[in-house]
């Protein structure tokens, strides 16, 4: 028995890159899985669902079950379909991993409106309305998993705002689903995945240290699996040989005064008291300016 035998899991971006290996990993494991991809080019053109029946196939072929949904997740109708497909198909949804994703790489003072738009609208409503879907059906069962793929991108990036802002927005969804499903016995953790995709190689600064897709895969079915059942609210990097896990938000340092603050009452305490948090990418660049 595999730890997902019987699971009835949702893979979105399951035909390429990280997905296809959560996929193949969840079929390894034991679970039923959809296959959800919208099959589009970098670009978001030409939508097809050849890439989603392609890994069907591979899973099949490998004595494990799977269906192929083609659909645009950023819509309502397009998450509640593949969530409801697995309703159909084996009666219960037990985990979901949203892997699906597009850039739009613009330094912010050059970024278009549709740039921004596009991914938002993918990245953070496509997580969302797959969250969404599942924890109404998780609720009711009293049990279930919701995965997320965020990035490290959400401190920042120079060349990706959009992007960026998306990763953070995921990052406070799957904390607040974690905090509004616990008591439903669902639980929401987000990883943060370097490696090799189609995406990755588009990085315009490349990237430090990376890994490759396959293994990512492990820490998603831990994550699905009942192994998990005290794991919620949390961010994990997956890399490579190494997992880490990313702090918890929180107040570091305060002042306070006697009635209301002045501008200049401010200035004067703010750098003694409070100070700032550096900003390792910040560090990071300016350390490279200097070598330059």
């Amino acid at each position: 028995m595999g730890i997902l035998d019987g699971k009835a899991i949702a893979v979105t971006g399951a035909g390429r890159g990280i997905g296809r290996a959560v996929a193949l990993e969840c079929a390894v494991a034991g679970a039923n899985v959809v296959v959800a991809d919208y099959g589009v080019g970098m670009a978001g053109e030409d939508p097809t669902s050849d890439v989603a029946d392609e890994v069907v196939a591979e899973i099949t072929h490998g004595g494990g079950t799977a269906v192929a949904v083609a659909d645009d997740v950023s819509t309502m109708e397009g998450g509640a379909r593949v969530v409801q497909t697995a309703l159909d198909t084996w009666g219960h949804i037990d985990g979901v991993v949203t892997c699906h994703g597009i850039l739009r790489e613009r330094m912010l003072f050059n970024m278009t409106e549709d740039e921004w738009d596009d991914v938002v609208r993918v990245h953070l409503k496509g997580t969302f309305t797959i969250f969404r879907h599942a924890a109404a059906v998780m609720r009711k069962q009293e049990s279930g998993s919701l995965v997320a793929f965020t990035s490290g991108a959400f401190q920042g990036s120079v060349a990706q705002a959009n992007y960026s802002a998306a990763k953070g927005g995921i990052v406070s969804l799957v904390r607040s689903a974690a905090l509004g499903l616990h008591r439903y016995g669902v639980r929401s953790n987000a990883i943060a995945p370097v490696a090799r995709t189609r995406m990755s190689a588009n990085v315009p600064a490349g990237l430090a240290e990376i890994g490759d897709a396959e293994d990512v895969s492990p820490m998603v079915a831990f994550l699905l699996s009942d192994r998990a059942k005290h794991v919620t609210g949390q961010i994990y990097t997956a890399v490579g040989s190494r997992i880490a896990v990313w702090n918890q938000p929180m107040e570091v340092r305060s002042m306070t005064t006697d009635g209301r603050w002045t501008p200049d009452s401010i200035a004067d305490r703010i750098d003694e008291e409070v100070g700032q948090e550096e900003m390792p990418l910040l560090r990071a660049i300016k350390d490279a300016t200097a070598k330059g």
